[in-house]
């Protein structure tokens, strides 16, 4: 005789499929503002359990080690931070500044504290620079080039300028000003001096009639 296996009820399978996601996003939320607020070292696994009311199993379920639960909060910052970033973009009319307010977003959100600690600071040691960097990639190249391919169908960038190298160059400025911006004793100033400089930086892609 054949054995068969009793499934449980749809209904039963999506309460728990819910209790999961909420586990998980529990989880996340609670590791966030610990990490935001004491840096990854300072975390233990134990606290981020505790404060989230699960067990260590429940952790683990989720997520292999502390780190994976890192890159975790780290991508559901990410992407918080991309829907604000292209809520900019698609504000202006402008396809210049268009880009220019996409820009300028991300480097106001790198005076956040928590942005600073978690996607600035600990994140490149965290995930290693390989990990990071591949994320960070994932997250922001397709609509650096998206935006710059649009300005140049439009004529504001010289056609004959490589999109995807444009695109690579500007996110390593928008980078290493956003690095800058997050070490600074006055984050204020860095802001206004940084963001001067990325300005005439863009600008200085755009063709001159």
């Amino acid at each position: 005789m054949t054995a068969t296996t009793t499934r449980p009820p749809l209904a039963i399978r999506g309460r728990k499929a819910e209790q999961s996601d909420r586990t998980r996003g529990a989880l996340i939320d609670v590791a966030r503002a610990l990490f935001a607020e004491r840096g990854y070292a300072a975390t233990a696994t134990e606290e981020i359990v505790h404060a989230a009311g699960v067990t260590r199993g429940a952790l683990y379920h989720h997520f292999r080690d502390k780190q994976d639960l890192f890159e975790a909060v780290y991508r559901d910052l990410q992407d918080q931070l991309r829907d604000l970033i292209v809520a900019a973009y698609r504000a202006e009319a402008d396809p210049w500044e268009r880009i220019r307010a996409g820009l300028f977003e991300w480097l106001d959100h790198s005076m956040d504290p928590t942005v600073q600690r978690i996607a600035l600071i600990d994140a490149p040691s965290v995930l290693g620079w390989e990990r990071w960097r591949t994320i960070d990639t994932e997250y922001s190249l397709g609509m650096l080039r998206g935006a710059l391919g649009a300005a140049i169908e439009r004529g504001l960038i010289d056609d004959a300028r490589p999109v995807d190298v444009l695109a690579h160059l500007l996110l390593g400025v928008i980078s290493e000003a956003s690095h800058i911006i997050a070490r600074a004793e006055d984050v204020t100033a860095a802001r206004a001096e940084v963001g001067a400089q990325v300005d005439h930086f863009f600008d200085s892609l755009r063709v001159r009639e």
